[in-house]
């Protein structure tokens, strides 16, 4: 978890178990059941498997890490 995600969740680590074969769909469905606020991101949410960005409709395989990423700002002109 990375940022904002962190604070929702309250780590930045969680290690859980789908019932295969689970997408990352799948996995951003539990965790915003179980923390609602990770939902206010919606498809501006970046997701990666094993340090590369995926889509949703994503496999995800046994021991995969997947890090979600929230949107950033900052910066000036």
């Amino acid at each position: 978890m990375f940022a904002s995600c962190r604070q929702i969740v309250g780590q930045s680590q969680l290690d859980l178990e789908l019932p295969a074969p689970a997408t990352v769909a799948d996995l951003m469905a539990r965790l915003t059941a179980e923390y609602p606020s990770l939902a206010r991101y919606g498809p501006h949410l970046m997701l990666a498997v094993n340090a590369e960005y995926v889509r949703p409709d994503h496999p995800l395989h046994d021991g995969d890490e997947v890090a979600l990423i929230p949107p950033v700002s900052g910066g000036a002109r």
